[in-house]
């Protein structure tokens, strides 16, 4: 009889944690259009026309509003490509993000 040794296996611990998550942040101001503000949304965020202009308004009444939440590096990016779009206008949209 052939002798089988037994083989352990050690199992190692991995903590592994979900990415932070960041909200964009539109921010009022007294210059830039509500039909810039609602073509960002749409172009860069896909926000419905109905979404687009709820963000909107919630942006002028409230003075800011979370328009998502996203992967660090897709926050940065759509932050980065929305303000590139206002500045091309000559509009000053302020556009944030942060952790959530």
């Amino acid at each position: 009889m052939a002798n089988q040794g037994s083989s352990t296996k050690e199992r190692t611990r991995t903590n592994v944690q979900e990415p932070h998550k960041y909200k964009v942040i539109f921010h009022n101001d007294d210059f830039t259009t509500y039909e810039f503000v609602v073509k960002v949304l749409k172009v860069v965020f896909h926000k419905s026309e109905s979404e687009a202009n709820m963000l909107t308004i919630q942006v002028d009444q409230e003075g800011q509003a979370v328009v998502g939440i996203y992967s660090y590096d897709m926050a940065v990016t759509k932050t980065n490509k929305a303000t590139q779009m206002a500045r091309a206008e000559n509009f000053p949209l302020k556009i944030t993000y942060e952790q959530e």
